[in-house]
């Protein structure tokens, strides 16, 4: 009786404990995407920004020099 009590709580402490790292294990996985994904949309815009900036003539990129 008390093996059979046993047996059974060893397999729903594990279902359990399989079930919660399943769980977290997806949570995991989608922050890791979603980061992913955030970065390279960052750094395509970073490297639009820069192609643009690159694309200027060398004359209209430098400011007017304010004398005082």
């Amino acid at each position: 009786m008390l093996r059979t009590r046993l047996l059974w709580f060893g397999l729903g402490f594990t279902a359990t404990a399989a079930a919660i790292s399943q769980l977290v294990w997806r949570d995991l996985w989608v922050d890791r995407h979603a980061l992913s994904s955030d970065m390279k949309q960052k750094f395509d815009s970073l490297e639009a920004r820069v192609s643009t900036l690159e694309s200027v003539p060398l004359s209209e990129s430098r400011p007017a020099q304010v004398e005082g």
